[in-house]
């Protein structure tokens, strides 16, 4: 075999892995709903922000948006301010300040260390306060070590959880819904965190009363192709 062929058979797999390493993620939700609401017969609604100090904002507006297109899917319609709804839908949203991962592969047993916990919740966007509203952009944490000669690889990184929480009450004040929405990633951006809650949230949407799922959410289709989606966020 030629140099040339040797070395092009030898990058190939690189290149693979590199091309892999680029395409986006899906995203992965765990999602518990309960809900008693009623078919769509022209009650209308009105979203707002759980937490009083982000009603009006830039950031929620977009969010509220995106909920508000899917409920008008559903068959609900928009109010023209809250005092004349029939649907009232509080929505909460936020990701904690991260955990340390730490996982090691060593002697042929491949990957051991801590498990992929959720770990505790406090509360999100005025459903208790236990999460921080904004996120800004994390990454792959060091230190990462390397020991050759059958010695073990250890990587460090950080990963964060975020929630979603969204509850509809009719013009009686009785609860019609409840959802809870919550995710791991890498990334603590709400600006891609909670589309994709929203997403989930509204995947097979009012749901099973009192049933847990795993919602994944596919990753969005590369610029320009014939597969990407109508745009509902709003944006």
């Amino acid at each position: 075999m030629s140099l040339r062929r040797t070395l092009l058979s030898l990058t190939a797999p690189i290149a693979l892995l590199a091309v892999a390493g680029c395409a986006p993620l899906a995203f992965r939700a765990n999602v518990s709903r309960f809900q008693a609401m009623p078919a769509p017969q022209g009650q209308t609604f009105w979203v707002q922000s759980a937490d009083p100090a982000l009603q009006g904002g830039l950031e929620f507006s977009i969010y509220a948006r995106q909920i508000a297109a899917r409920l008008a899917e559903q068959g609900y319609q928009p109010a023209p301010s809250r005092r004349g709804a029939t649907l009232l839908v509080n929505v909460g949203y936020g990701v904690d300040n991260g955990h340390e991962k730490v996982v090691s592969y060593g002697g042929g047993y491949g990957p051991w260390g801590g498990s992929w916990g959720y770990g505790g919740f406090g509360g999100y966007g005025g459903f208790g306060g236990g999460f921080r509203g904004r996120g800004w952009y994390g990454g792959w944490n060091d230190p990462y070590w390397y020991q050759p000669f059958g010695g073990t690889q250890v990587q460090s990184y950080t990963y964060y959880v975020s929630q979603l929480e969204m509850r509809i009450t009719g013009a009686d004040g009785r609860m019609l819904f409840e959802g809870h929405a919550k995710a791991r990633s890498t990334d603590d951006s709400l600006q891609h965190l909670v589309p994709n809650l929203i997403e989930a949230m509204f995947t097979g949407f009012p749901g099973r009363s009192g049933e847990d799922v795993l919602i994944t959410v596919p990753p969005p289709p590369r610029p320009g192709s014939v597969n990407a989606p109508i745009n509902r966020n709003g944006v």
